[in-house]
């Protein structure tokens, strides 16, 4: 693994914002080693200790929260109202996490007789290697490493290489807060980099991105007998059933499809639309598509800025043109703005989509959106369920009744009723099948970054 070093550019307008040196393999062993060096201290300090210690570092992301807020829109694109909004997101989770943990941390008694107490202690695994993507970047590491710190594991985490800055800031804020040597460390650099982190001595890989990276690293723990936790890809169905109430339905489909120009991995990537109204509803979507602003990240007036990178225009660019070779047809969209030079790509919609379609087949990170019809609900569950993924999934109609009668058959770890989110610090958050192993927040999450020890004592 050669040190160099990763250039941040502004997807924007593709300027350079700085260097980050990456780390060698001497440093991250060397990280390991400190975070393996206080794991026993972190944990000894109890739930209580590390609660106000950590509550430190959440008082120091609220006071650099437009900070962190601007530099995410520069680094990565995601407009800067988007950006300021999922900033205070992971504040407000990490609060919870810290306000809740004892209610779900605190040692529990099982059983109880006239002789015997049996009691259940969550303990730490120890050291955490968290590796996390780039659409969300504070996101992303309080939903990687927040609980696992919580809960007393030591976490050494990698950002995306797209955000270097950005995790060179976060280091920074996390830092000042007074946290023990050891007990949260950073690296830098591309995958190579996760990958020799999780070769290394540690107890737990907390991993969020792709399923072919997911996968690798559920083998590398397997060999290493580890616990690996994987948040992965998506292509979420959304179905629109023929009462849907489309006043409401459009707005919430173009926020669930196209919320950071798409780069989501629970967006909604596949429309299933009853026949009787299909056409109303590619209008509809049409007709808000093209009032849309398309534009820099730092400016507020931005609603769909660019992508991450220069690569993710010209992956999307590969799908659509396999869509439109196979007989998709582009009902608006479908290519670059012509007067902005970054990594933009217009809101897309397609129809005459078929299931061998990349478009289809594929996680679609990116704002474009196939639009199928279907007639019966028998017909729309199995188009829902014709992916490898289970992520999230939409439903759409007026009938609650059916709406969980169709939620139930749907394979996939959350399911969207109406205009109702399923995103909560207290709910799960994870997939069936492709879509990872495991799940992230409440007492799901904490309890997947835990030993269970019971103790029996009597009386």
């Amino acid at each position: 693994m050669a040190k160099n070093k990763i250039v941040s550019v502004n997807p924007s307008n593709y300027e350079s914002l700085g260097e980050v040196e990456y780390s060698s393999e001497e440093e991250i062993k060397d990280k390991v080693k400190k975070a393996n060096a206080v794991k026993k201290e972190w944990k000894e300090l109890g739930l209580e200790g590390r609660v106000n210690a950590l509550r430190k570092v959440l008082d120091k992301l609220s006071e650099r929260k437009d900070e962190l807020a601007k530099l995410a829109a520069k680094e990565m694109g995601m407009p800067i109202s988007q950006s300021k909004a999922d900033v205070q997101d992971g504040i407000n989770f990490f609060s919870w996490y810290l306000d809740n943990a004892s209610k779900y941390l605190s040692p529990e008694v099982v059983y109880e007789d006239g002789k015997v107490t049996q009691t259940v202690f969550y303990e730490p695994l120890g050291t955490a290697a968290v590796i996390t993507p780039w659409n969300f970047p504070l996101s992303n590491f309080v939903w990687g490493a927040g609980q696992n710190l919580i809960v007393g594991n030591t976490v050494v985490y990698k950002t995306s290489e797209e955000c270097p800055l950005f995790g060179k800031l976060l280091e920074e804020t996390i830092n000042s807060a007074g946290l023990s040597q050891g007990v949260f460390l950073e690296i830098y650099g591309d995958g190579t980099v996760g990958d020799f982190l999780a070769h290394q001595d540690i107890n737990l890989i907390s991993f969020t991105g792709s399923t072919k990276v997911g996968k690798h690293l559920y083998r590398v723990g397997g060999e290493k007998f580890i616990k690996v936790v994987c948040e992965l890809g998506g292509s979420a169905p959304g179905v629109v059933f023929a009462d849907a109430n489309l006043d409401e339905v459009i707005e919430v489909i173009y926020g669930n499809r196209f919320t950071n120009c798409g780069q989501m991995c629970d967006a909604l990537k596949r429309l299933i639309v009853h026949k009787s109204i299909f056409d109303e509803v590619v209008e509809r979507l049409k007709k808000k598509l093209e009032s849309l602003r398309v534009g820099n990240a730092e400016d507020e007036a931005t609603d769909i800025g660019p992508l991450v990178a220069k690569r993710q225009v010209e992956l999307l660019e590969e799908q659509v043109k396999d869509a439109v070779d196979k007989g998709a047809k582009i009902v608006t969209g479908g290519k670059r703005p012509e007067k902005l030079s970054g990594a933009f790509y217009e809101p897309t919609l397609l129809t005459n989509v078929t299931t061998d379609m990349r478009v289809w087949q594929e996680e679609v990170f990116g704002p474009v959106l196939p639009i199928v019809s279907f007639e019966t609900d028998e017909e729309a569950v199995a188009m829902a369920n014709d992916t490898k993924y289970g992520l999230g999934s939409y439903v759409y109609t007026k009938d609650k009744e059916k709406a969980l009668e169709i939620a139930s058959r749907i394979d996939a770890g959350m399911v969207s009723i109406n205009a109702a989110s399923y995103i909560n610090a207290c709910s799960p958050f994870g997939g069936y099948k492709d879509s990872g192993i495991g799940r992230e927040h409440g007492k799901f999450g904490f309890a997947e970054l835990t030993q269970v020890k019971v103790v029996a004592i009597e009386k």
